[in-house]
């Protein structure tokens, strides 16, 4: 078996708008210094595939429901 985490984040330049409001509820809360926040989606994927397959089968998964490959960017990591 072999566990896979798949990293799903925002392509530079894209807007968070769940970061900003994040960045400005920790403003809020006192912290300080906060140059920015940036929302990541971390998926773990069991399979039960050679590694070299898992890392197919992930980036597969990635193009065909995980990600949107216009705005986002994703990163698969055997474990």
């Amino acid at each position: 078996m072999v566990v896979a985490e798949i990293r799903i984040e925002l392509k530079p330049g894209v807007a968070d708008p769940e970061g900003q409001n994040t960045r400005k509820a920790l403003e809020l809360l006192g912290f300080k210094g906060i140059k920015g926040v940036r929302t990541v989606k971390v998926f773990e994927v069991e399979l039960d595939s050679p590694p070299e397959a898992a890392v197919k089968e992930c980036e597969e998964m990635c193009r065909k429901l995980l990600a949107n490959p216009v705005i986002q960017r994703f990163k698969v990591t055997l474990k």
